[in-house]
């Protein structure tokens, strides 16, 4: 089993609220963390990388991170992964709030950021002392995102995450709305009533409520990325070319010289 050995990474990009403030009294290296770290957290025992895919509903992330976990893997790395509603403080809660659409927007938006902090401390944190790459499936920009297009102000959502870790490395697979809910209604022969925000009271017509809804996500995403530099990568192309380039930018950042991969039989569905 291999470990990364980057010990202090640095972080991409220090755009936005917080860049001068995460700066370290130490040679001027900038902080894992967006503004002041955990309590108790040492960044120098932090030896893994976080690296995060982002994207809206339909933009092919959870199969990129299916087999990016399995390619890592291969090359001898451990992984860990993280996503949304994954914690087992409140994850339950939400689904069942969500379920009965019996939350306020704020409420939902402060028990997700419950969540994220809640698997930063207990799943997150000690994979990254251990040395481990940590893929995670979303991350605190979907929930900005989210919460921003319902209203709550976006330096009250950076507020709350300020004591977010920063990723090394962050992917922003863009995809157009149309393409996104053909994809989720070929997937499940459904669109879910908060993928659409049909909470937002968009449109009494399901398919122009996703569009409008999933247009200004996207929109929340270009503003972020501007701010914290994603990797844009065309979300639209065949699922081997978008895995390929994925691939290409982690290898060149962790110092993996050959990036070749071939799905297992098991993942060779996913190969399409």
């Amino acid at each position: 089993m291999k470990q990364n050995d980057k010990t202090n990474p640095i972080a991409l990009s220090t755009n936005g609220r917080y860049g001068k403030k995460a700066a370290s009294a130490k040679g001027g290296r900038t902080s894992r963390f967006y503004g002041v770290a955990l309590p108790g957290v040492k960044e120098e025992e932090l030896s893994g990388t976080l690296i995060v895919i982002e994207g809206t509903d339909g933009s092919g992330r959870s199969t990129q991170i299916t087999l990016l976990t399995e390619w890592l893997e291969s090359e001898g790395y451990a992984v860990q992964t993280a996503g949304l509603r994954r914690s087992s403080l409140v994850a339950d809660d939400i689904d069942a709030l969500l379920a009965e659409n019996a939350v306020t927007r704020l409420t939902l938006a402060l028990m997700y950021s419950t969540d994220f902090f809640d698997q930063l401390e207990r799943r997150i944190l000690p994979a990254l002392r251990s040395g481990l790459i940590v893929l995670a499936d979303r991350y605190i920009f979907t929930l900005i995102a989210r919460a921003a297009v319902r209203g709550i102000g976006r330096d009250y959502l950076h507020g709350i995450y300020e004591m977010a870790l920063r990723p090394d490395l962050t992917f922003w697979l863009n995809v157009r709305p149309e393409v996104a809910f053909d994809r989720e209604f070929k997937k499940a022969h459904t669109i879910s009533y908060w993928e659409s925000g049909r909470d937002m009271s968009l449109s009494n017509d399901l398919f122009q409520s996703f569009i409008r809804y999933q247009s200004l996500i996207k929109k929340e995403f270009e503003y972020l990325s501007r701010r914290h530099g994603f990797i844009e990568l065309d979300g639209e192309g065949a699922v081997p070319a978008v895995n390929r380039e994925l691939r290409k930018q982690i290898g060149a950042h962790l110092g993996i010289k050959n990036t070749h991969y071939q799905p297992s039989s098991a993942l060779a569905t996913l190969w399409r």
